[in-house]
């Protein structure tokens, strides 16, 4: 105990400073390296990103507790949570706010009775495609009510759930997608997200680390932006 003591005695400043980056990661920043494909076109494995732990609300530091709202999530986000199934942090997109009614139909996206647009993505976004997937992958460009990104189907994939619905978001909760349909345990699958559950949104990628070149710097996504 003596020793532990001296030890912090003789270090305050590098325990003040790994408190305070605790306490920034806790309650207004965290970053996180993108582990599989579920975000596919739009975030990559190796990617880095930073949520803004402030974005939506302010919590008591390591809880879900609410201390005040500062915005309302809106459709469209990125956003992190903690799994209602199991508490493993993810991240997807935000399709279904409190009220909408939601339904897939064929890999149709509809909102409160309006169908998604659909047309082939142009760009670079179209080349990111999974790298551990051999089946075909089509990158397309969504578009509704008035919100639009890039999302990825897997046509040849039979385990996933490609019609659902119609389903009402239930009051203070959310309905989440990856942007690669066919590769996301999603709120198909671990139902609806509380919003004391959101713990930030994504608004911009870090830099990012392409694991299958030998973690080769990706400097084209140094800094990119998430926002559509």
């Amino acid at each position: 105990m003596a020793f532990i003591k001296k030890l912090i005695a003789g270090n305050k400043g590098f325990v003040v400073f790994m408190v305070g980056m605790i306490l920034v990661r806790s309650a207004i920043a965290d970053w996180y390296t993108v582990p599989s494909g579920s975000m596919y076109p739009n975030l990559m494995i190796g990617d880095r990103i930073v949520a803004d732990r402030i974005a939506y609300d302010l919590k008591v530091p390591f809880t879900d507790i609410i201390v005040t709202r500062i915005a309302d999530p809106k459709r469209g986000d990125i956003v992190t949570f903690s799994s209602p199934e199991d508490g493993l942090r993810l991240v997807k997109r935000l399709i279904g706010l409190p009220g909408d009614t939601v339904e897939m139909r064929d890999e149709v996206l509809y909102i409160n009775g309006q169908p998604a647009t659909y047309a082939d993505a142009n760009g670079e976004i179209r080349h990111h495609v999974t790298p551990d997937y051999a089946g075909r992958q089509v990158v397309l460009n969504e578009q509704i009510l008035g919100s639009q990104r890039p999302i990825m189907l897997m046509p040849e994939r039979g385990d996933t759930l490609r019609t659902f619905g119609p389903i009402q978001v239930p009051q203070g909760q959310y309905l989440m997608l990856g942007d690669s349909r066919d590769n996301s345990r999603d709120s198909r699958y671990i139902g609806f997200v509380k919003r004391e559950l959101i713990t930030g949104r994504v608004g911009r990628v870090a830099f990012s680390l392409d694991t299958e070149r030998y973690f080769k710097p990706r400097f084209e996504r140094f800094g990119a932006s998430l926002i559509n």
